[in-house]
C-alpha cells in the first residue's frame, strides 16, 4: 500500500451544535463544533466532515437561517484550523455549494440533491473540480436511502455508485444508515460491493466502535474511515487509532 489511509472524525451539526444519535435520530449534544475540530486538528485527524443534518428537514425560512449559522460555524473553524473542511447537507445546487465555500469549506458533499437531479454531480464538479466535489451514499440493505435516510430510492447501491463516477464525482461517503451510531462495525459488503464498482476513493462511515472496524473497512476497499461518536466520547483518540492501525501494517498519515 501506497497511499496513506485518511482518518476522519464527522461533525454532525444542528441548531449550532454538535450531536450524534443511532440511525440518524435519537440525538445527543456533544458540544460546540469548533472546540471539537481544534481538538481533532490537535489530536492528528487529517480532515474533518462537517454535515448540517437538519437543513434537509426545515422550513425555507428555517433552512436560511441554519445554513447562515452552519457557515459561521465552517466560518470560525477555518480560521482556527488548517485541515482541510468537507462540507455536506442541504447542498441542493451550485450556489448552495458556492456558500460553504466561500465560507471556508475544501469540499461540498451532496447526496439527496444528487439522487434526484444527477445532473447536479456534474455541474459541481464543472465549477469546482472533481477533487473538491464528494458524493454521499446513504446505505440500508443494499439500497440507496435519501432525505436522512428515511426514503427507499430503489437504487442499488453499486449501480448508483457507478454512476455518480461516470459524472465525475472525486470521492464517495458511503455511509450505512442502519449501522449509524450502534457500534455494531461497518458495512463491509456495502464497501466490497462499492469498491468492485468504481475506482474512487471510499470513505467508509457507519458504525464503527474500535480501530478494528477501521481495519475490516480498510480490508473491504475503503480508502478512508470516518467516525463520530467514538471520537466525541472519547473511546479511543485519533492519536491512539493511528498507532493501533499502524501498528497493524496500514500506512497513516503523521499526526
Amino acid at each position: 500500500m501506497t497511499t496513506a489511509i485518511r482518518l476522519i472524525p464527522c461533525l454532525d451539526v444542528a441548531r449550532g451544535r454538535v450531536v450524534k444519535g443511532t440511525r440518524f435520530v435519537d440525538l445527543v449534544d456533544h458540544g460546540s463544533a469548533v472546540d471539537l475540530a481544534v481538538r481533532y486538528e490537535r489530536e492528528g485527524a487529517d480532515e474533518i466532515v462537517i454535515l448540517g443534518i437538519a437543513l434537509s428537514t426545515l422550513s425555507a425560512d428555517e433552512r436560511a437561517e441554519e445554513e447562515r449559522s452552519l457557515r459561521e460555524i465552517i466560518a470560525e473553524i477555518r480560521r482556527r484550523v488548517a485541515l482541510p473542511i468537507t462540507v455536506g447537507g442541504g447542498v441542493n445546487d451550485v450556489s448552495s455549494a458556492l456558500r460553504f465555500v466561500e465560507a471556508g469549506a475544501d469540499r461540498v458533499s451532496v447526496n439527496t440533491a444528487a439522487v434526484e437531479s444527477p445532473e447536479l454531480i456534474t455541474e459541481l464538479s464543472e465549477r469546482l473540480g472533481a477533487q473538491s466535489v464528494v458524493v454521499a451514499i446513504d446505505v440500508a440493505h443494499g439500497e440507496v436511502m435519501t432525505r436522512g435516510g428515511r426514503v427507499a430510492t430503489g437504487r442499488e447501491v453499486g449501480a448508483w455508485a457507478a454512476e455518480v463516477e461516470a459524472r465525475g464525482t472525486g470521492e464517495i461517503l458511503l455511509t450505512s444508515v442502519d449501522r449509524d451510531g450502534t457500534g455494531s462495525g461497518f458495512d463491509v459488503a456495502a464497501i466490497r460491493r462499492v469498491r468492485g464498482m468504481v475506482d474512487l476513493p471510499i470513505i467508509a462511515s457507519g458504525g464503527a466502535r474500535t480501530p478494528a472496524d477501521f481495519m475490516l473497512a480498510l480490508e473491504a476497499g475503503a480508502s478512508a474511515v470516518l467516525a463520530a461518536g467514538m471520537f466525541h466520547r472519547q473511546e479511543f483518540s485519533i492519536q491512539e487509532s493511528k498507532k493501533i492501525l499502524n501498528e497493524r501494517g496500514w500506512r497513516m498519515r503523521p499526526c
